[in-house]
């Protein structure tokens, strides 16, 4: 039996129920495998006193410390986070997590503890499992190395986990070779694509229909991604403005709603531009086969879950060069790689339009992402590291 502890800041609740959805995936994975056994942890980051009371964080405040979580049992210790500091937060975690790992060890003796997020996560994790003998593994998304592996203050945390983890894990050979560029040793670093739900992000039967149950007629273009300036919506609204029709969809949630929906009233495409907000993770199917491009232009990604749940519909992307984007648009029938820049992505949107390729052309280049894949494919990494 490989008993596995899966640490993760990224973690579903009832309040955030799409947040870290592609952890809650993964990890269902590897539990659902004959001889291992997993349990999550999910630190609850809190202000200290009455801050914690505050509408922005009354809500995680109020979430039940254990429970069962679609099969998983789930754990949710509360350590102090202070506004605006994150840099500390690993060393919080720390002294949070150490009397709760030590006393779960005792009932739970997990092997090997899985980091699914490079900051605050891995500094975290690696320093746990010094205390506790245990080997560790931290995963790399994309963000926590771009961002969190750059910061004058979190740099040196990063660096040090990586040095200290007895394994790693990067969403793309493009990802390894930025955490390869940053001092981490290349030869300790495993490349671990994500999955993709093949049943139920598929191609539409009848893709104008799918349109119409929308509400939408001519062309369609999704992104989805959190509403912050990295994933490049405002860019994507600025190549609408420069095409004759089509509809945009965005789906997501942040702090660059209010600017977004200026842009689209500055450019007048009230009519044409919808943002809809955080939507539930299974409705994405629906939006993204009945799209006809998926546009997607981030300033950093490691590989996005939304560019290959797109084509595995049958939508054809449009993204920038970033993280393992020419390891997804392999072929042209994916999509196209363009500048960010509005003019090149709505170039190659009406190309895409003009020139639909054949869905099943498209959901070929995605078959390789499976879910099953991807978690034999950690389980064989995490038994490694336990000499199994």
């Amino acid at each position: 039996m490989l008993r596995v502890l899966t640490l993760s800041t990224l973690f579903p609740d009832e309040t955030r129920p799409t947040f870290g959805v592609f952890v809650e995936r993964q990890t269902l994975g590897l539990a659902g495998l004959p001889g291992v056994e997993v349990e999550v942890v999910a630190p609850v980051g809190l202000p200290p006193g009455p801050l914690a009371r505050h509408p922005r964080w009354s809500a995680l405040a109020t979430l039940p410390m254990g429970e069962m979580w679609k099969g998983l049992p789930l754990h949710r210790p509360r350590f102090t986070a202070v506004p605006g500091l994150g840099g500390f937060n690993p060393g919080a975690m720390v002294r949070a997590l150490t009397p709760f790992l030590t006393e779960m060890r005792r009932r739970f003796p997990f092997d090997v503890i899985d980091a699914e997020f490079f900051f605050p996560d891995g500094p975290a994790a690696t320093r746990l499992g010094e205390a506790l003998g245990v080997p560790v593994s931290i995963k790399a998304r994309g963000a926590d190395i771009h961002h969190w592996g750059r910061q004058r203050w979190t740099r040196g945390q990063v660096a040090d986990a990586g040095r200290d983890a007895a394994g790693m894990l990067a969403v793309s050979a493009a990802l390894r070779n930025d955490m390869v560029a940053l001092g981490l040793p290349g030869e300790r670093i495993r490349i671990h694509y994500t999955g993709v739900d093949l049943a139920r992000f598929r191609p539409a039967a009848d893709r104008e229909a799918a349109k119409a149950a929308l509400g939408v007629s001519g062309p369609l273009l999704l992104s989805v991604g959190a509403l912050i300036p990295r994933k490049g919506h405002a860019l994507v609204i600025e190549a609408l403005a420069r095409l004759p029709r089509g509809t945009l969809m965005i789906v997501g949630q942040g702090p660059e709603r209010a600017a977004l929906e200026a842009l689209v009233a500055a450019r007048g495409l009230n009519e044409r531009v919808k943002l809809l907000g955080p939507r539930p993770h299974e409705t994405l199917p629906a939006l993204a086969a009945a799209a006809d491009v998926g546009v997607l232009v981030s300033a950093s990604e490691g590989l996005a879950n939304a560019w290959v749940e797109s084509l595995a519909c049958g939508t054809p992307v449009v993204i920038s060069d970033v993280g393992g984007a020419r390891e997804l648009v392999d072929r042209p029938a994916a999509g196209r790689i363009v500048a960010r820049d509005p003019a090149a992505i709505a170039a190659a949107v009406a190309e895409l339009i003009a020139f639909p390729p054949d869905p099943a052309a498209v959901r070929a280049a995605a078959e390789r992402f499976t879910w099953d894949a991807n978690a034999l494919a950690l389980r064989d990494h995490l038994a490694g590291l336990t000499g199994r």
